[in-house]
């Protein structure tokens, strides 16, 4: 548990993040509270007057975000919520993020993955701790299933709002979700927990963080693309960006030398390859000589050279 932290709750009104407030003050763990209404549906309103009065009732801290977009699609409002939570994060100094995620929605997007084609990293992507630039995501519903969740939520009386989008079989998650996960949990719940905890040990095994990171510069030794490139995914995670297929392949075919969105670049000399945040600055003639002396490539040199520290790449 992350008692000690500073935490915000994404918080939504719906089953899990209501589950979820009520388990963090049972188990006395502070946290303040954050949520989105996308206007999107009838009980919008009322879901963020419930977070208020919850807010108020249990003296949390309460963040609202209005949003409002132009076409509504998971990925947008997921880029509107997350960037909602860094600008609080770094304006609050909040330094771990609680979210709500289960049982049931690592089983959906392994299945979402698999239908896809996938590798083991992009099957288990989802972590229970993940250490982004500025903080850390906890999910303490990480192994409980949605099940579990409304027995809690039941047994105590505690009220939630339906989200009736998730019906909607017209996204891919929900068709999985109705036709296939939910049922499959409930039926084989325990068998499920137990493969991906061996999954996540053979994840681990597999994947060593064999790199070096000073700040948002991440570098490590060349193996060979297969094992480079999902490297370089969990990296750019990291730094907040989810890679399409599409950026992965123009990864490879460019022998890992490109920048992705015009934000992260990835550069390799004969021997490392190098990511940092893209930076396009005019640079000193003694800094382009130490650079290149030390075998720094081009596109990695802008952040370098704005780097605090001024530390060069042995």
């Amino acid at each position: 548990m992350v008692k000690s932290s500073n935490n915000l709750l994404a918080f939504s009104a719906g089953v899990d993040s209501s589950a979820l407030f009520f388990y963090l003050l049972e188990n006395n763990i502070p946290f303040d509270i954050a949520i989105v209404n996308y206007h999107t549906r009838d009980t919008s309103d009322a879901e963020v007057e419930y977070a208020k009065s919850l807010a108020k009732k249990y003296n949390k801290k309460n963040f609202i975000k209005e949003c409002f977009l132009d076409k509504f699609s998971e990925k947008n409002a997921r880029d509107c919520r997350y960037k909602f939570f860094e600008e609080i994060i770094k304006k609050e100094n909040y330094n771990t993020l609680i979210l709500a995620h289960q049982l049931n929605d690592r089983f959906e997007w392994f299945l979402m993955q698999l239908s896809k084609g996938a590798g083991l990293k992009e099957l288990l992507s989802m972590n229970e701790y993940e250490k982004r630039d500025f903080y850390t995501i906890w999910r303490p519903f990480y192994n409980t299933s949605r099940d579990e969740i409304l027995e809690y939520l039941q047994k105590n009386n505690i009220k939630y709002f339906i989200d009736e989008s998730n019906f909607d079989e017209k996204y891919k998650r929900n068709f999985i979700r109705k036709h296939f996960s939910n049922e499959f949990i409930t039926l084989f719940k325990n068998g499920v927990k137990k493969s991906f905890e061996y999954l996540e040990k053979d994840k681990k095994l597999l994947f060593n963080e064999d790199w070096t990171q000073k700040e948002k510069l991440f570098y490590f030794n060349k193996t060979n693309p297969e094992i480079d490139i999902k490297k370089v995914d969990i990296i750019i995670k990291r730094l907040n960006l989810l890679l399409t297929k599409a950026q992965r392949d123009e990864i490879i075919n460019t022998n890992f030398s490109c920048v992705i969105q015009g934000k992260i670049a990835i550069d390799s000399n004969e021997k490392k390859t190098f990511i940092a945040p893209y930076i396009k600055i005019k640079m000193d003639k003694n800094f382009k000589e130490q650079m290149r002396k030390e075998k720094i490539p081009p596109k990695i040199r802008g952040y370098i050279y704005e780097m605090e520290n001024g530390e060069l790449i042995n």
